[in-house]
């Protein structure tokens, strides 16, 4: 899948609050991970939009504290990319993060039409307790995940490779499952693209499947 443009199509902060006009009924994929998991660095990358970023990137984790919406055009048709706030960095304040639980959960609850969600795993340290609860709180709500490794440039070789061999079972998934990226040097980003693609458009897959 290739990206032509993207524009921010506004944001959600509060329970129950629908979502901006400008993207109702387009399929979505969501984004989520722990807050210092370089979410929005990797949305930039995905979105081609590295030298102007469109995704705010901090040196505060934590500081998204709204479910935040773009419109994406792609070669494939227009899709809605959702950067769901960060959980789990220690410093921010205990009732935010009481606040952000009822409305990523609301999104997720009643996101139908969400194709999937992109989990974000630090390929250095592994999933965090946070992380294994919400690829299970995915899990049973049937909602696709596709679990994702980032920072994969701050290992060596052989320390990508010792990850990729051991991370997958942690995480309870096949390895075909995981993929590592790097939103600086941009490994692994068109197999993300491409992947994404075929979740939010399963039948203009199919038919380029049959050609």
């Amino acid at each position: 899948m290739r990206i032509k443009s993207v524009e921010f199509a506004g944001a959600i902060g509060q329970l129950g609050q629908p979502g901006p006009a400008d993207v109702a009924g387009l399929p979505q994929v969501a984004f989520a991970g722990r807050s210092n998991v370089g979410k929005s660095s990797l949305i930039n990358r995905v979105l081609g939009r590295t030298r102007t970023p469109i995704a705010r990137v901090s040196q505060q984790p934590g500081k998204t504290q709204e479910i935040n919406f773009y419109r994406v055009r792609s070669d494939m048709g227009d899709f809605c990319l959702v950067d769901l706030p960060g959980y789990g960095y220690a410093r921010v304040p205990q009732a935010i993060r009481e606040k952000w639980k009822p409305l990523i959960n609301g999104y997720l609850t009643a996101g139908e039409h969400l194709a999937g969600v992109v989990q974000l795993i630090d390929m250095r340290h592994g999933p965090t307790p946070d992380d294994l609860q919400a690829i299970d709180y995915l899990a049973e709500l049937g909602i696709p995940a596709l679990l994702v490794l980032t920072k994969a440039d701050k290992l060596t070789a052989t320390q990508q490779k010792d990850a990729l061999r051991k991370l997958p079972e942690k995480l309870g998934a096949d390895p075909e499952q995981v993929l590592p990226v790097s939103a600086k040097s941009g490994t692994g980003i068109d197999d993300l693209l491409d992947t994404i693609g075929a979740v939010l458009f399963p039948v203009v897959e199919a038919e380029a499947g049959g050609e």
